[in-house]
């Protein structure tokens, strides 16, 4: 293998085999990161964008967490053009597209009836290798190490990083309120209890 390499995890249960890639590879965490947060972010824009019949390229967000049920969207860090999208609908109709993002997954399945999601998550892979290989910097939502931003350490979890040729350069923190930081909890636990029930 490469010893410049960057491993970008795609499989299912994401959070835990991406722990597992990086266990395994032994290369620095910083170069062993998962496709998530892009694909979920990608689904809540979509979800907002035909909410307001707004353009998708208009619309700026952030999941966080793990991938799966525990994820955690960010309605107040979701705004479309600037405007934050608790002015533009009702509460009500807010919580609503939080949970279709949750359940995203379950959804597209439903549809293709055989298989899993597949053009989605290879154009979030694509988006990650692009600002890895062309070392763009971008800001992207991404499965990674963590030791100690938002109070966790010594798990991978789906947070804001710069993406750059060397892989993961930097985690950003977001300002959690308590509500957002104890869902950020719950997700880091069930990744936590999903890991220690696996044979690794």
């Amino acid at each position: 293998m490469s010893p410049k390499a960057v491993l970008i995890v795609v499989s299912n249960p994401l959070d835990v085999m991406t722990y597992v890639a990086y266990k395994v590879s032994k290369f620095p965490h910083q170069r062993v990161f998962g496709m998530a947060g892009i694909l979920d972010t990608a689904r809540l824009r979509a979800f907002v964008a035909m909410e307001l019949k707004v353009s998708v390229r208009d619309v700026y967000t952030m999941v966080l967490g793990g991938h799966g049920d525990t994820m955690v969207p960010l309605p107040r860090f979701t705004t479309v053009g600037g405007i934050p999208i608790a002015n533009l609908m009702p509460k009500e109709r807010v919580d609503a597209i939080m949970v279709r993002t949750r359940d995203g997954g379950a959804e597209i399945v439903k549809y293709l009836k055989t298989g899993s999601a597949y053009y989605a998550p290879s154009a979030a892979a694509v988006e990650m290798a692009d600002s890895v290989l062309k070392d763009r910097k971008r800001v992207l939502p991404c499965c990674a190490w963590l030791t100690g931003q938002y109070g966790e350490k010594d798990l991978y979890m789906g947070v804001p990083v710069v993406l750059g040729r060397s892989g993961i350069e930097r985690i950003l923190e977001m300002p959690l309120n308590d509500e957002e930081k104890a869902l950020f909890k719950t997700s880091a636990d069930h990744i936590r209890a999903t890991i220690a029930s696996a044979v690794i």
